[in-house]
Parts: C-alpha cells; sequence; structure tokens
C-alpha cells in the first residue's frame, strides 16, 4: 500500500507539472529569458555600460539562473513517473548539463568558461523552434558524410597542388613556390574568385594550363559542392522524419492516478486473450460433418 500510494503521488505530480511545462505561455517565457539572458551577454562587451551598470547586470544573471533552474526543476518533476524518458531526450540532457554546470566552483571562479557556458544558453532556443531544431539535428546527422567530403577534397587540394608545383612553381613561385601555397591558392581559387586572373597567368606559361584549371573548378567547384549539399539534404530528410516520429507519438500524462492501474489491467487481458489465440491454433481441428441430411428424433419414432 505505501508503494503504491508513492506511485500515485508521483503520478500526481508529473500530471501537475507537465501541465505548467505544456503550456504555450511557459515556453514564450522561458524563450524569452534565453533571448533576455542573450542580450546581457552582448551588452556585457561594452565597457561603459559594465562600468555603470554591474551590479544590475549581475543581478539580472542570478535571475535568469534561478529561473533556469526552476524551468529544469519542473521539466524533472514532469518525468516523476517515468525518469527514464527525462534522459533519453538530447535537449533534456543539453539543458542539464548547462544549468547544472553553472553550479560548479571551477566554472563559477573561471570568467571565460562562464561567459561560454552562457552563451551556450543561446542554443536552447532550438528547443523552441522546432525548423532551427530540425537544421541543427540535420547538421549533426550529416557530420560523418561531412568528414568523408573533407578526406577526399583534402586528396584532391593535394593532388592538383603537386601537379600545380611541377607546372607552375618555377614560373609563379608566390603561388605555386611550395606544396603549402598551392594548396591555398587552389583553396581560394574554389569559390571561384580570382579564377579568371589565374587561367590568364596559366595561359602565359603554358596552353595546357586551361585543361588544368578547367579540370580543377569542375571536381572542387561543381561535383564536390553537389556533394555535400546532397549530404545535407539527405541528412535533412531524416532529421524530419525523426522530428516527426517522435512528435506524434503521445505523451501518457493520465487524468487520475486509476487510469494508470486501469491501462495496466487492460494491457493484462490483452496479452491473455493473445495466448488464448495461441493455444487456440496449436488444437487440432474439428471433425468435419457430413452433407448427409439429419433426421429428426420424432420422425426416427414414427
Amino acid at each position: 500500500m505505501p508503494q503504491q500510494q508513492i506511485l500515485r503521488s508521483r503520478v500526481v505530480l508529473a500530471h501537475r507539472c507537465a501541465a505548467i511545462v505544456e503550456t504555450r505561455w511557459f515556453a514564450v517565457t522561458v524563450f524569452s529569458l534565453i533571448l533576455a539572458n542573450a542580450a546581457l551577454l552582448g551588452a556585457e562587451t561594452y565597457s561603459g555600460i559594465v562600468a555603470h551598470h554591474q551590479h544590475w547586470l549581475r543581478l539580472a544573471e542570478h535571475v535568469c539562473l534561478a529561473a533556469f533552474t526552476v524551468e529544469i526543476v519542473l521539466r524533472l518533476a514532469a518525468h516523476a513517473d517515468r525518469p527514464g524518458e527525462f534522459f533519453k531526450d538530447p535537449w533534456n540532457l543539453f539543458d542539464l548539463a548547462v544549468v547544472l554546470c553553472a553550479f560548479l566552483p571551477v566554472v563559477r571562479e573561471n570568467t571565460t568558461v562562464l561567459r561560454l557556458l552562457r552563451l551556450a544558453r543561446v542554443l536552447r532556443t532550438a528547443r523552441f523552434l522546432p525548423q532551427l531544431r530540425i537544421v541543427l539535428v540535420a547538421v549533426a546527422r550529416s557530420l560523418p558524410g561531412t568528414l568523408s567530403f573533407l578526406l577526399v577534397g583534402a586528396l584532391l587540394l593535394y593532388v592538383y597542388a603537386m601537379v600545380g608545383w611541377v607546372f607552375f612553381g618555377s614560373h609563379d613561385p608566390e603561388h605555386y613556390g611550395s606544396i603549402g601555397r598551392a594548396v591555398l591558392t587552389l583553396f581560394l581559387l574554389m569559390t571561384l574568385d580570382g579564377i579568371g586572373d589565374a587561367v590568364h597567368a596559366g595561359l602565359d606559361i603554358s596552353r595546357w594550363s586551361l585543361l588544368y584549371y578547367g579540370s580543377y573548378v569542375l571536381l572542387a567547384s561543381f561535383v564536390l559542392v553537389n556533394v555535400l549539399i546532397g549530404v545535407v539534404i539527405t541528412s535533412l530528410d531524416e532529421a524530419r522524419e525523426m522530428d516527426g516520429t517522435a512528435s506524434s507519438e503521445p505523451r501518457p500524462h493520465p487524468d487520475r492516478p486509476e487510469r494508470t492501474a486501469l491501462a495496466h489491467r487492460i494491457e493484462e487481458a490483452r496479452r491473455a486473450l493473445d495466448e488464448l489465440e495461441r493455444e487456440l491454433t496449436r488444437l487440432p481441428p474439428p471433425p468435419v460433418e457430413g452433407n448427409h441430411r439429419r433426421i429428426p428424433t420424432a420422425q426416427r419414432r414414427e
């Protein structure tokens, strides 16, 4: 009985806190606090404002920290009946880490780390902006493909830099005098900035430079960039599907504690029916009666 009462109290607490957390005004308030925290962080870059309003700026920072602490406590309490689900959400873990780190003595004493931590709070706006959240998830999911793209791009740059050093190193040492300068030159040409001047300078050296620059622009500026765009778009579609699946799952917040017990009983009844159905399939089929017509008992007596 005491354990059941504790479970009911946790369910009631989770329901009441969820009723607050899931409201629109709560999300708008937290979003406004995040923007206010970002504005305070930007105001501290002006020495004149800090000199005249240092006390008020510090007080405002403490107010924001207290508000964020209350918010994360309410979110934790909203999962009092299911604590594991809170830690399954990466955004909840990020919010919890940002808030808890502000209370660590090492972080509070280091001004630079504290400012970076306050800057990380700005990223929490992604929780309240679904499109921004999808973009951030897409960027994270595209990192493996982006690393492969960077490896291929680095290999392409190195090969073309070596070829450029061989052909143009003695004639244009300013741009191709070493492998480092050649890589830097080709990296800048990847954006097509100054490609016209490079082609004209190369034609003065050899006509084969047209093939060199043409193939490089085709591979580096068109093929590789399109591959990167394809990787990002694929990750963006996957992030949209993940966000849609997560948002379509209903969150089971019961109106009364009795509904939880009733839901468990319904689940047990379904499992029992499934077990009976499996036993029924294992039984032999009933005998099939013939097509002859049965004579009623009254006619037989006659």
